[in-house]
């Protein structure tokens, strides 16, 4: 099951968005347990699994698709028996035309602060912001670090922010708001 999954990350990077910053879907195991010692065939085992869609994806066709797959390598093994349950189904964040107000606040304060101007793109990354734009409340995803997963660490013992980069950041997002509220 686990080979089959991993095999649709193949077919996911055909797949491919529209949203700058946005490659493709995938798929990652994050999670597996079972078994009670490395001579026993485990009587059960279970997995957690995060797929990440882009934006033009539907979420019950995505988690549908998943199933099959799961479905069909299970088939073929005498005595499996498969339960699949789901954690969380989740559109991805798609661009708002009412962001660009407050991307442009953002972006022109992180260049007086930060002497670069920061890209307007999208990521994978799963945040509760979406369930604002979702709804068609303007919504970005901006803050202090590094600008990618990889460099910050993230979800990781080592996760790191500099308090420096904190600071000017917030400062960032004060001067945005103030702009935006005075109108």
């Amino acid at each position: 099951i686990l080979n089959a999954l991993y095999r649709q990350n193949t077919a996911y990077r055909q797949v491919t968005s529209k949203v700058e910053g946005i490659k493709h879907p995938y798929l990652n195991v994050g999670r597996i347990e079972g078994g009670t010692n490395t001579n026993v065939v485990p009587g059960k085992v279970v997995f957690k699994l995060d797929r990440r869609m882009i934006p033009e994806e539907n979420p019950v066709e995505v988690e549908a698709a998943i199933r099959r797959v799961i479905d069909e390598a299970a088939a073929g093994f005498e005595g499996i028996r498969v339960e699949v349950r789901r954690l969380l189904l989740a559109n991805a964040m798609t661009p708002l035309a009412g962001n660009r107000p407050l991307v442009d606040a953002i972006q022109r304060h992180a260049e007086a602060v930060f002497g670069e101007r920061p890209p307007a793109v999208g990521t994978p990354l799963y945040t509760d912001v979406r369930l604002y734009v979702e709804r068609g409340i303007p919504g970005v995803i901006y803050g202090a670090g590094p600008r990618t997963v990889l460099e910050s660490h993230a979800k990781r013992a080592d996760e790191r922010v500099e308090l420096e980069d904190l600071r000017r950041t917030t400062k960032v997002i004060a001067r945005a708001l103030h702009d935006l509220l005075a109108g």
